[in-house]
């Protein structure tokens, strides 16, 4: 079976997360949250991310995450190359980091070119916004800080709620 790996599927849903909410900061918490993908994950695959050119890390009390280009500019490919490398079917393709041991026997030796520049292409015409526009995702809920969290468990001792 041929299909992509958790981490790209994950960073597809984290950047279309960031598409809906049009240009806002939002942090790992909130995209957490909005998305249902567990806080491990959704920090693994921001901190790649956030090292690229499709997504701007913002640091400070206010920062966490926003697009760096419009969803319309950002591709499938992109995504998939700033998570996970350049797009390679075989190792006997362009851009593989892999080296083939069998390549001066193999009988189809660059054929594999054919279908990775295909699958390639394919993945460049996607956009981020044309992926984005089946799904809506609910608005993010607010991330109550540690304060708040305190404030709210001394009112349950108070009134006797557990």
């Amino acid at each position: 079976m041929f299909k992509i790996s958790r981490m790209i599927d994950y960073g597809v849903v984290i950047m279309s997360q960031l598409a809906h909410t049009q240009r806002e900061v939002m942090t790992a918490p909130e995209i957490s949250g909005a998305t249902g993908l567990p806080m491990p994950s959704v920090s693994k695959v921001l901190k790649s991310l956030g090292r690229s050119d499709i997504v701007n890390s913002h640091r400070g009390v206010h920062g966490g995450y926003s697009l760096a280009r419009r969803p319309d500019d950002i591709t499938l490919a992109d995504i998939i190359e700033t998570l996970e490398g350049p797009v390679a079917l075989t190792a006997c393709v362009d851009g593989s980091d892999d080296q083939c041991k069998v390549e001066t026997l193999c009988p189809i030796r660059g054929g594999w070119e054919k279908v990775n520049f295909a699958i390639r292409n394919a993945l460049e015409e996607v956009t981020l916004s044309e992926l984005s526009t089946f799904s809506e995702f609910p608005l993010p809920k607010p991330v109550a800080d540690d304060a708040d969290k305190l404030a709210q468990q001394d009112t349950y001792k108070n009134t006797g709620v557990q």
